[in-house]
């Protein structure tokens, strides 16, 4: 297709709103724009003047997918700003609330947004429940993220916006009498994973992007804890992470996005996967291995077979920590409001999630930076667009071919908008 002006626009349902907007001529790519519609929604200048207890239930609300992520995030900022150390229960319980949100999170994604590509069919209800292969999958889609949400629900309270989790402990402990029954919840749902892990090191889509890889690291692929590491052997404590981002103003985006150091980057469970797929489970890794021989991997739709791995891990992490972990009363450390600065990263489904909060002597909050892992993938998603058109488009012969694989690509990112990627509205111009 020689020349092509077209609109994607409305890409858009519960996490926000994008859209494409793709100028061709004489096969060349003039013009490419990605454009976050719906991303400013100030929520730095609404926690300006909110007490610290406070914070983080608010900032919760920024995502309803990714709620339990902030929640923790907010948490760890206020906990740094004050001087508080968790006690080892306390962190148990944080990691389990998050392996629960991994779970469900990357199952929603991969199996009702992704899968669809793979299989060739626009969504999962166009599964046939009368051929067994694919009443199976159905099967899997329920089991996987029922085990997630049981998970997050029994530790935190609820699947989404915990109430239990706060600073310096938890409101309310779980009962420790619930634990066998979530194992067996947890390992009913392995055997659905790793046909979900099968399908995903099976798929032929290919997009080779050579980005700089971040993610925050520790030993146990916590999500939660850890250093910095990058894709040329860089080491940054999370103090520093401000340091290193920085951000570019996209006129036609409602959304910053984020270089590192003047580099092209990539955040999340590709990168996590190229950095440390030696620190998963030995369970995981035993039972992932011929998927995981794909990593260190440039290729872009391996971040959704990474995901689908990082799905065992969680399983197989929170299976023995709930084997292993005895539930003692404890209250809760005492917040001493003071002034301070408090930073909170994690490792939230999708990349690195940072918080950077000033308080004042009151235990106030006088102001905060809030950098979410889709803001900082927004510059090399529309790279990535670019590339693919750039080195397709003669073999793409329809505008409908060409709307598919740009969902596609979109996708292998699983930005904040991608539940809505399925049902675009196009406009042809």
């Amino acid at each position: 297709m020689h020349n092509l002006d077209l609109s994607i626009s409305d890409i858009s349902k519960i996490e926000g709103k994008a859209s494409c907007t793709i100028k061709v001529r004489k096969g060349k790519v003039e013009d490419l724009k990605f454009i976050i519609a719906e991303y400013k929604r100030f929520y730095t200048q609404a926690i300006q003047g909110k007490d610290i207890i406070a914070l983080p239930s608010l900032t919760s609300r920024i995502c309803g997918t990714c709620s339990n992520a902030h929640l923790l995030c907010a948490i760890a900022a206020i906990e740094n700003a004050l001087g508080i150390i968790p006690s080892g229960q306390t962190t148990q319980l944080r990691k389990l609330v998050n392996f629960g949100l991994n779970i469900r999170d990357h199952a929603l994604h991969l199996y009702v947004f992704a899968l669809p590509d793979i299989l060739e069919i626009d969504n999962i209800l166009e599964l046939d429940e009368n051929i067994p292969e694919q009443h199976q999958l159905l099967d899997d889609v329920f089991t996987v993220k029922a085990a997630g949400n049981m998970l997050s629900k029994t530790i935190g309270g609820r699947s989404v916006h915990a109430p239990f989790p706060t600073i310096g402990g938890f409101t309310k402990l779980p009962d420790a009498k619930v634990f066998p029954d979530l194992i067996t919840q947890l390992e009913k749902a392995r055997p659905a994973v790793l046909r979900l892990i099968h399908i995903f090191q099976d798929s032929k889509f290919r997009l080779e992007n050579d980005f700089k890889y971040i993610a925050l690291i520790d030993r146990d692929y916590s999500f939660l804890d850890g250093e910095l590491l990058t894709s040329d052997d860089q080491t940054i404590k999370k103090g520093d992470l401000d340091k290193y981002l920085h951000q570019v103003i996209i006129p036609y985006s409602y959304a910053s996005g984020y270089m590192f150091s003047g580099q092209l980057y990539m955040v999340g469970a590709l990168a996590r996967m190229n950095l440390a797929k030696e620190r998963l489970h030995p369970k995981t890794k035993e039972c992932a291995a011929r998927a995981l021989s794909n990593f260190p991997s440039i290729n872009i739709f391996h971040n959704n077979l990474a995901q689908a791995i990082e799905i065992l891990h969680a399983i197989d992490s929170s299976v023995d920590i709930l084997k292993n972990l005895t539930i003692t009363e404890e209250k809760l450390i005492p917040v001493v409001r003071k002034a301070g600065v408090g930073i909170g990263v994690i490792e939230a489904p999708r990349g690195i999630l940072f918080y950077k909060l000033n308080i004042d002597i009151n235990g106030k909050i006088e102001n905060g930076k809030i950098v979410v892992p889709t803001g900082q993938n927004q510059i090399g998603i529309e790279n990535c667009l670019k590339k693919y058109l750039e080195t397709n488009i003669s073999q793409l012969n329809t505008k409908k071919e060409i709307e598919q694989n740009i969902e596609r690509v979109v996708r292998a990112f699983d930005p904040c908008m991608s539940c809505a990627s399925h049902f675009l509205k196009i406009k042809w111009i």
